[in-house]
């Protein structure tokens, strides 16, 4: 079945293709013979009950550099014109993503979004993780800097990160003695209005930080993240590099737990991280990557998957 499908992410000139994840759906959308659309979140237009999007027909290919071109361009009405939103754009999760989830959510009886935008709102990538919170290492969310300093004396070295940070940004160690915690809470306090996350240092993100791909709850590949020489992220957007990997015993628990409730929550395409093969410490929900790295050391093909799931759920809404 050929679908119409709107995609609302950056603008395509900025993307690295490599490894992106989003133009891998792309390409592979297009190879299903589904009819692509590009619009930014900035694009969208709510009037009147419906809503609209100002968006340029695209097809994409794997060229460096020439790897997309722009058609005619169209005012999609977003609930009658297309059968798929992929809500693709990156964070930052501010005030316009989640004006963007609100404005999506009034299509949902008529247009599937993936990931379901209500669910995407409501499960900030930091927060949703406390609902698990029995595989989480120790955690305080707070902007106190007494509250740190307690944290600090129970629990040695801590990782200091912004509560709605992506990518590996801003996220610092602060050893034991805390030399630089003051200094750091005041900086995180003037620059973010929301408290911070503070976590127990886990020594074993040496050996890497799992990213585990879930599609429509179930697990579908994952790969070994590991930091660059002299850092503690292994983000790959930070430097880090990945191999492959097979999942332990702890977090196959952690994933059967999660399925149910992503499922539940209409969040289709989900990756998680986790520390030390036990330890979780986000659930990635608002534009999850590291499928082309999955992909290449898995010989599997996730966006194929993806889009094999996004295909039964409209045919289901269908019927």
């Amino acid at each position: 079945m050929a679908l119409r499908v709107a995609v609302q992410m950056d603008p395509l000139e900025s993307i690295g293709i490599a490894g992106d994840s989003t133009f891998a759906l792309m390409l592979k959308a297009q190879s299903l013979g589904h009819e692509l659309f590009h619009y930014l979140a900035g694009d969208l237009t709510y009037e009147d009950g419906r809503l609209y999007a100002g968006a340029h027909r695209v097809s994409v290919k794997a060229v460096e550099g020439d790897h997309f071109s722009l058609g005619e361009f169209a005012v999609l009405d977003l609930g009658s014109d297309v059968d798929v939103v992929l809500m693709r754009q990156d964070p930052p999760f501010d005030l316009g993503y989640i004006t963007a989830t609100h404005l999506l959510e009034r299509i949902a009886g008529e247009t599937l979004v993936v990931n379901d935008p209500k669910s995407v709102r409501d499960c900030p990538e930091k927060l949703f993780v406390l609902d698990f919170a029995r595989f989480m290492p120790p955690t305080m969310i707070t902007r106190s800097l007494g509250a740190a300093r307690k944290f600090l004396a129970s629990h040695g070295a801590a990782v200091l990160k912004p509560l709605h940070g992506n990518a590996g940004k801003a996220v610092f160690k602060i050893e034991r003695e805390g030399a630089n915690l003051a200094a750091l809470m005041e900086l995180f306090n003037a620059t973010y209005r929301e408290p911070h996350i503070i976590q127990a240092f886990v020594p074993e993100v040496a050996q890497g930080d799992k990213r585990i791909i879930l599609i429509d709850g179930k697990v579908t590949g994952a790969i070994n993240r590991l930091p660059a020489k002299g850092e503690i992220r292994s983000n790959l957007a930070a430097g880090g590099h990945a191999s492959a990997t097979e999942l332990t015993e702890t977090e196959r628990e952690i994933c059967a737990s999660l399925g149910p409730e992503l499922k539940r929550r209409g969040l289709l395409f989900v990756g998680i991280d986790v520390i030390g093969g036990r330890w979780l410490t986000e659930i990635n929900v608002t534009s999850p990557t590291g499928i082309v790295a999955v992909d290449a050391f898995n010989g599997s093909d996730t966006p194929g998957l993806i889009w094999d799931a996004i295909a039964r759920k409209v045919a289901a809404r269908s019927k």
